[in-house]
């Protein structure tokens, strides 16, 4: 939200209202491009290790959070690709 009753913003609300407005003035091109050119600066600063790891660690957070049926689901799914 805006300042009220002299309230500064908050950095989620600044942070949140410069999204929006960038949002208005880019496209999803836009959007792809940055995140590419991210993608390959991550991809310079970290080892192969780096990212087994976190790999890794999401898989296993997705094995907490999901059941058996998940993965049989998503296998079918697979399969008929």
């Amino acid at each position: 939200m805006a300042q009220n009753n002299n309230r500064k913003m908050t950095r989620e609300e600044a942070g949140r209202l410069g999204g929006e407005a960038t949002a208005k003035n880019h496209s999803r091109e836009f959007y792809q491009e940055i995140g590419k050119k991210g993608g390959r600066a991550t991809s310079r600063n970290h080892s192969r290790e780096f990212y087994q790891e976190i790999g890794q660690k999401g898989g296993e957070a997705t094995s907490r959070n999901h059941s058996r049926e998940f993965y049989q689901e998503i296998g079918r799914k697979g399969g008929r690709k």
